[in-house]
């Protein structure tokens, strides 16, 4: 029978990490990544039973890569501090991976919870992120830093999971603009190299609020879809007009020194 590690990545999540490694008891190996939480995830996690390994953050795809290494087992699933293993889901992996006929990689379906409602359209559902279930050699992650991609080292197609497993993005909207500030400084560094003005910066972030409030059906979830696109463009007229301020450099972010006055 094919073995199972978890990984599970985190910073300062010491209110959400026990309910994650809860969901995946059944896993064969729990493996936390931590990056040098000062709030005592790593201590939890250890007295929970897990695997703790300490990496420095220099971006998300290079945690994730270090992530895989740090798992020993044949199958890898991925999941997140902020998300759930349901039941289903975790049946599903274990009928997925004792299959003659697996797939090397799965996409997982992701029910995605606000402002106290199951939130359906915005793009939170099904909401893949990276394939999360994969065997270990089979699939690996680029080098941004933010809304990292992958990289399939394998000739089969990617499947679908059908059951679900459930995400908890924000406890509180102080989250919510805690999160907007630090992945805007991070997607900032991946288009630093692009020609960018505030005017630019305004109107990618006018169409991110209408792709999510109205081409992603988002005014269906009520004040949360609402909400959901004005972080949205909030976030992204941050990260452009970020990235500008790092092309701009010192000349922009200090006023120019003044001239002392002239006396006859």
């Amino acid at each position: 029978m094919p073995l199972i590690s978890v990984y599970i990545i985190a910073y300062n999540e010491a209110e959400k990490v026990r309910a994650a490694i809860e969901s995946v008891r059944w896993a064969d190996e729990v493996v936390v990544v931590d990056s040098w939480s000062t709030d005592g995830t790593a201590e939890l996690a250890t007295q929970l039973g897990t695997k703790v390994v300490q990496v420095e953050f220099k971006g998300f795809g290079d945690l994730r890569n270090r992530a895989i290494a740090a798992c020993t087992h044949a199958w890898i699933f991925s999941l997140d501090a902020d998300e759930r293993c349901t039941p289903e889901a975790a049946q599903e992996i274990r009928t997925l991976t004792q299959s003659d006929d697996a797939l090397d990689a799965y996409w997982t379906p992701r029910r995605n919870f606000f402002m106290g409602r199951w939130i359906k359209h915005s793009g939170w559902y099904p909401n893949y992120r990276q394939p999360q279930l994969f065997r270990k050699g089979a699939m690996a992650y680029d080098q941004k830093p933010v809304h990292e991609g992958y990289v399939l080292h394998s000739k089969k197609a990617i499947g679908h999971m059908q059951a679900a497993i459930w995400q908890f993005p924000f406890k509180n909207m102080a989250e919510v603009m805690h999160k907007a500030n630090r992945y805007s400084s991070l997607g900032a560094e991946k288009i630093k190299h692009k020609k960018i003005s505030i005017w630019s910066a305004l109107l990618h972030a006018k169409w991110a609020f209408w792709k999510h409030y109205l081409f992603k059906l988002g005014f269906l979830d009520g004040w949360a879809g609402f909400v959901i696109a004005l972080g949205n463009f909030e976030g992204t007229f941050y990260r452009y007009v970020k990235a500008l301020e790092i092309q701009k450099g010192e000349a922009w972010r200090s006023p120019t020194k003044p001239s002392l006055p002239q006396h006859d």
